[in-house]
Formats: C-alpha cells, structure tokens, sequence
C-alpha cells in the first residue's frame, strides 16, 4: 500500500487573484460545446487534480466551486499535450500565484479514469462494450502539497476542503466521480502530518 503525506488545512494560505471567465453556465451548455468541438477535435482529454489535505486529522480534498458547480482543479488538455503538463498548467491558472513555478507541481499517480459515452452529463469508470468511440476521458491524478503553499484562487471561485466522509457515496450532491474518491484512495495509507 503506497503512502501518501498530508499537511494541515492551517498551513495554508488562500489569497484571490483575477476572475477565471467561465465558458459555461451550466452542465448542458458544456455539453454543447464539448460536441461542437467534438467534431474538429475528437475525444476531449480532461485531466483533474486529488489534493489531500488534513483537518481534525481527517482528510479533506480540495474543490473548487464555480456558482453551483463544485469540480476538481483542472481542466482540457490541448491537442498533442502531455497530461500531466497539461495538469500542472491548468493548476497555476486555477491554484496559484503567478510567479509560482509550473515545474513545482508534485503530481502523482492516476488515481481513476471516467469516460463519456455520448454528450451527456453521466460519466463511468470504464468504457461500456456498445461505445466504440468515447467523448471523453476524464483522468484524476493524485497531487501532493508541500508543507506551506500560497494559493491564490479567482475571485469567482471558492476553494473548498470537503472531508471524505461527506463524499463517500454522496452522488445526489457530488456526482459519481467525487463521491467515488474515497473509494479510489481506499488504496493508499494516509499519513496525517501534525505542525509546519
């Protein structure tokens, strides 16, 4: 079982910096897009970040909400991107401040992948055996923070720490890629460290 450190909520600190325009007011004109560009670019490639903190010695995930919907950092990967740079990139833009170093991210292991059969909002873990062409595939990477990190998040999205516990099997709120993430991390043994 891999070990994974994580640090207090309470080494951190949230500043704000410029709004991050939204392309989308909601799920279905999302959607929408995803399939106008579809047919240009093929399958859409996302890639989003797990980043595990410590509250009460519980772990927490940190999401980030846009007016009602609340997803993991991250975002599109461009045409011929590698993921994880990809990742690291969209994590400056989201998390940090600007002369934060795109190299410094810590990202990990592919904690689980989802695919999107058609354009609609349901996504699985797995690729069901009539789809022969996904929309999307959708991969969560595990992130791990140093000891002390600045983040600095738009002005119109709010950082959330939302424990385990409240996700687990939470879909009526979260959706099934959140509240499948205590599942996914049930793999690793979390190692809460106390102080800076």
């Amino acid at each position: 079982m891999s070990k994974v450190d994580i640090h207090s909520l309470e080494n951190y600190n949230i500043g704000l910096k410029a709004a991050h325009p939204s392309k989308d007011g909601s799920t279905e004109a999302r959607l929408r897009r995803m399939q106008a560009k579809y047919e240009k670019e093929g399958m859409r490639r996302t890639v989003e970040a797990v980043i595990l903190v410590h509250e009460h010695n519980h772990p927490h995930v940190l999401l980030l909400q846009d007016g009602a919907m609340i997803k993991l950092p991250g975002g599109k990967c461009k045409a011929g991107e590698d993921e994880v740079d990809c990742l690291k990139r969209k994590l400056c833009s989201k998390l940090s401040t600007p002369d934060f170093q795109v190299s410094a991210w810590d990202v990990g292991d592919t904690v689980a992948s989802w695919y999107r059969p058609n354009f609609e909002p349901l996504m699985y873990p797995y690729i069901p055996p009539h789809i022969t062409k996904p929309k999307e595939i959708k991969k969560l990477y595990l992130v791990s923070l140093p000891a002390k990190f600045q983040f600095a998040i738009p002005k119109n999205y709010k950082l959330l720490a939302v424990p385990l516990f409240e996700l687990y099997e939470n879909t009526k709120r979260y959706g099934a890629v959140l509240s499948s993430l205590p599942q996914c991390l049930a793999r690793y043994n979390v190692n809460c460290i106390q102080g800076s």
